[in-house]
C-alpha cells in the first residue's frame, strides 16, 4: 500500500535557527504512526511544517502524491488534513454544539453537515449528553473528544494529533487513545506526536524516534517498545 502522507528531505527553521534536518517520514491510510523523543527534539514543528504553520521550509511533502508544501492550512484541511494542536482549541465560550457546527464550516450543503455531525456524535455518545454544555467548562479529556469529534466532521483522510494525552487523568488518557484507535477503524490514518511512549506505542502500527530535529530511529511500533535505543535516546534523556 502507498503512503498517504509521505515527508523526504523535509528541513525547518524559525528565526533562522534550524529546528528540522533532512526529515523522512511516511503515514497508510488506516495506519497510526506516532513520534516520540525528549523535549526540544522537534516534534511539535514537524507537525506544524507539515500544516504550513512554520515560517521556513524545505525539501518534499506529499499528500495522496500532491505536493502540499505550499498550501495555506484552509486548503490542507479542505484537501482532507485535519491538524489538532497541543493547546486546546475549542471555542470556550461556545456549546459542544456549536463546536461541531463550527468544524463544519466549510461544509456548503446543510444536509451533509448535519449527517456528519449526527455521525460523530454516534462515535462519541458523550458529546450527545453535552450538547447544551459550554466547551470551556469540560474536562481536558472531554475537550479532547470533542476537537477530534469536530475534526471529523469535515471526514478527514489524515489526522493529526500534538500531545492528545497532556494533562489528562489517567481515565481520560485511556478514553482518548481509545478515540485514536477508532479513527483507524474508521480507515483514517494518524500521525500522532507523544510523550507517553509506552501507551502510544502500543496502540500504534510504526514509531519514530526523534532526537535533535533528525529522525534517529524508524521501526514498527512492536519493535520499538523494548528496544535499548529508543531507552538511550529518549527514555535515558527525557527530563532533558
Amino acid at each position: 500500500m502507498s503512503a498517504l502522507l509521505e515527508l523526504t528531505g523535509v528541513s525547518a527553521s524559525y528565526g533562522g535557527r534550524r529546528i528540522l534536518e533532512d526529515i523522512a517520514l511516511s503515514v497508510r491510510a488506516g495506519e497510526i504512526a506516532t513520534v516520540i523523543g525528549h523535549n526540544g527534539s522537534g516534534k511539535s514543528t514537524l507537525l506544524r511544517t507539515i500544516f504550513n504553520l512554520v515560517p521556513w521550509r524545505a525539501g518534499a511533502i506529499r499528500f495522496i502524491g500532491r505536493d502540499i508544501a505550499g498550501l495555506a492550512a484552509d486548503r490542507l484541511l479542505a484537501a482532507g488534513i485535519a491538524y489538532i494542536p497541543q493547546n486546546r482549541s475549542v471555542f470556550p465560550r461556545l456549546t459542544v454544539a456549536e463546536n461541531l457546527r463550527m468544524g463544519a464550516y466549510l461544509l456548503r450543503d446543510a444536509n451533509l453537515a448535519r449527517r456528519r455531525i449526527e455521525a460523530v456524535e454516534a462515535l462519541f455518545p458523550v458529546l450527545i449528553e453535552r450538547r447544551v454544555q459550554l466547551a470551556g467548562t469540560m474536562s481536558g479529556g472531554e475537550q479532547r473528544m470533542l476537537e477530534v469529534a469536530r475534526a471529523l466532521v469535515v471526514d478527514p483522510q489524515l489526522v493529526m494529533l500534538d500531545e492528545p494525552s497532556i494533562g489528562l487523568a489517567p481515565r481520560m488518557v485511556d478514553a482518548v487513545f481509545g478515540a485514536v484507535q477508532l479513527l483507524r477503524e474508521r480507515g483514517k490514518a494518524v500521525l500522532m506526536v507523544e510523550q507517553n511512549v509506552n501507551k502510544a506505542l502500543a496502540i500504534s502500527d510504526r514509531g519514530y524516534v526523534m532526537e535533535l530535529g533528525r529522525i534517529r530511529l524508524a521501526d514498527r511500533a512492536a519493535n520499538l517498545v523494548g528496544d535499548e535505543r529508543v531507552k538511550r535516546l529518549y527514555l535515558g534523556r527525557r527530563s532533558a
